[in-house]
């Protein structure tokens, strides 16, 4: 199967100066905006489990919310391992660059 991906063209490079860098107090750090991701889908998780549980010893959950509570912790898990293997190839493709 061929996929063909549409790059947009390059911009030109001009002579204009490059924007200061922003202050760190602005906005959340690249290193904060995934930490607290990783603590979500460990949340996620968390309630997951304790879901299973209150349906196996016979608790309030209903088999309905338990699924639910699993498929949500699954898929926020597979999307942080995507986001994962993207930052990993970014890596390696830095790591390639020649200087």
């Amino acid at each position: 199967m061929n996929v063909t991906r549409i790059v947009p063209p390059i911009a030109p490079l001009t002579e204009t100066p490059a924007p200061a860098a922003a202050p760190a107090t602005r906005g959340a750090s690249f290193a904060n905006v995934l930490q607290d991701s990783l603590k979500q889908v460990n949340t996620l998780q968390g309630e997951a489990d304790r879901a299973i549980e209150s349906l196996a010893t016979g608790g309030p959950a209903t088999l309905h919310d338990t699924m639910l509570a699993v498929e949500k912790a699954e898929l926020s898990f597979k999307l942080m391992m995507q986001v994962r293997n993207k930052i990993v190839e970014a890596y390696q493709e830095i790591l390639r660059m020649q200087v």
